[in-house]
């Protein structure tokens, strides 16, 4: 069991939508006195893609994203009030296959992404909780393009663009040589704090048991997802990720583009 499928179970009940594979798990519920639907990416050992077993966002995994995120921009088109978005994220990486490649991995995530940014801009309240992993690619495809980003406060909730072997390679250094230089650099680092100073995360949250949410767990998380959603209110933009002072060159630079145009 993942902690993306136990927190999608705990926060929205109900049952998972047909139609999906069984790596993407959707559930229509509620936020507070809001509908909501609730996405998650899971490990599925069955996943005719022996690379996304783990609970990696692979082909089929991005086309279905975008499937979930079409459904509900289109039946909420009429609607005053949208559904809100929630992406639960857990989740280790993309796909690396020849497959992937082939058949074209970076089409199918961008299909994700273009979905969770249409439903952003028609209104959708759209918000991540991070529980686990949101690495790479996939956090890309998976709740990057949400308004609001949440993260647990767990040694296990980590966010970068590689895991810490494969960017040792990458970069000819050891793992040990990678982690004194986050202590300096806070792009390099995993941990949530160092993640925070970027501006993009808007809360974190400490809970009891990240495993296995209890009912107070669960609580907190409703609570600061609702306020998520009126901290949102009618903005569908991402500006508010350039107020911290590590993405001050960002904004100046957009500023300065913005004058110029």
């Amino acid at each position: 069991m993942s902690r993306g499928l136990n927190w999608l179970q705990a926060l929205a009940g109900g049952q998972a939508l047909a139609g999906y594979p069984a790596s993407v798990k959707v559930v229509d519920g509620t936020l507070g006195e809001r509908a909501a639907r609730y996405i998650a990416v899971v490990p599925d050992a069955e996943n005719p893609f022996p690379r996304a077993r783990n609970g990696e966002v692979g082909l089929l995994e991005g086309w279905a994203l975008g499937q979930a995120l079409d459904e509900v921009i289109a039946a909420d088109r009429d609607k005053a009030d949208k559904r809100v978005v929630v992406a639960v994220v857990d989740v280790p990486s993309q796909a690396y296959g020849r497959r992937e490649e082939a058949l074209g991995i970076h089409q199918a995530l961008a299909g994700a992404v273009d979905g969770y940014a249409r439903a952003r801009l028609a209104g959708h309240p759209v918000i991540a909780l991070l529980v686990g992993k949101a690495m790479s690619g996939a956090f890309l495809a998976h709740g990057y393009q949400a308004q609001r980003i949440i993260a647990l406060r767990d040694p296990g909730v980590m966010v970068h663009a590689m895991g810490k072997a494969a960017a040792a390679r990458i970069t000819l250094r050891s793992v040990e040589e990678l982690e004194a230089l986050a202590e300096s650099v806070p792009p390099m680092a995993y941990d949530i704090d160092n993640y925070a100073t970027l501006g993009l995360l808007w809360e974190t949250l400490s809970v009891a048991n990240i495993e296995q949410p209890a009912a107070d767990d669960l609580q907190r998380v409703r609570d600061c997802l609702i306020k998520a959603v009126e901290d949102i209110g009618s903005s569908t933009d991402l500006r508010g990720r350039l107020g911290a002072a590590n993405r001050a060159a960002s904004s100046r630079v957009r500023e300065l583009l913005r004058a110029q145009w």
